[in-house]
């Protein structure tokens, strides 16, 4: 397992489990303990998900400590235009059974956005939180945030697989060392259609899946795919004893096609 050196020194798990669509119990429970066993050492979680009740139960109940394992979670939409973000906060917290959380995320940049950071540098300071970011920020809303702020953000969560590289937001964030996590790394199951991944997989011995969480991770993107299948889980960790070569990387590189499997944040409706 490695690590990504954040902007603020804290160092982020580079993989991790994420719980988007898993329902919100026994399903929940055992991918994350799965997850832990395989070496996992990441869960990812939002409100929206309707699922932190069932992390914190598997985080309390799990074989490895909390302080061991880096856990995120986001301030959805509706509280961040109501101006909620601390309460929104408190009540994730709650939800979690934690004390604090790792991370905390603006889900998208909706209107009130700015507000909603100044609420999370003050929960850095309270303790309830020990890094803060965005989630599906473009380079003209990072540029807002970091304008209204006095903390950088740590870390930009986007859509990021080999149709969409997404250069214009990874080069924002590059500029002020902000790393990069990828949602849906593996394109919501449609990575299974591209045959170049299982091509080169054949040479290292490894899936599909693999290659492609491979190359997100030597594009220095952090990766938290989603999956409640024990196999998988396993499967999806099993990424640091190959390393694809230039020549392999370049040609997963021209799959770049921009499309998106999810909600465009420059034009989304929620």
């Amino acid at each position: 397992m490695t690590t990504r050196k954040l902007n603020n020194g804290l160092d982020m798990p580079t993989l991790g489990l994420g719980v988007w669509q898993s329902e919100n119990g026994k399903e929940t429970i055992d991918a994350i303990h799965w997850a832990l066993e395989a070496g996992y050492r990441h869960i990812d979680t939002a409100r929206i998900y309707e699922n932190e009740e069932a992390v914190g139960k598997a985080l309390q109940s799990a074989s490895v400590d909390r302080d061991k394992v880096w856990l995120t979670t986001k301030i959805w939409n509706d509280d961040i235009e109501a101006g909620r973000n601390t309460e929104a906060l408190d009540e994730s917290l709650g939800r979690l059974q934690a004390d604090y959380v790792d991370l905390v995320l603006l889900h998208w940049p909706v209107a009130g956005s700015e507000q909603a950071w100044n609420e999370l540098e003050r929960a850095v300071e309270a303790g309830k939180v020990r890094s803060i970011g965005l989630s599906n920020f473009m380079e003209d809303n990072i540029e807002k945030i970091l304008r209204a702020g006095s903390i950088v953000p740590a870390v930009n969560q986007i859509e990021y697989h080999p149709y969409l590289a997404q250069q214009d937001a990874i080069t924002a964030s590059d500029a002020h060392d902000i790393a990069v996590t990828a949602w849906s790394p593996l394109m919501q199951g449609n990575f299974l259609k591209e045959p170049v991944f299982g091509e080169i997989g054949e040479r290292y011995d490894k899936t599909a899946a693999q290659v492609v969480l491979r190359w997100c991770l030597q594009n220095d993107v952090i990766v938290i795919p989603k999956s409640t299948n024990r196999g998988r889980i396993r499967e999806n960790g099993n990424l640091f004893d190959f390393e694809l070569s230039e020549e392999d990387m370049q040609q997963i590189d021209a799959l770049e096609r921009g499309k998106r499997f999810g909600a465009d944040p420059h034009d989304y409706g929620f």
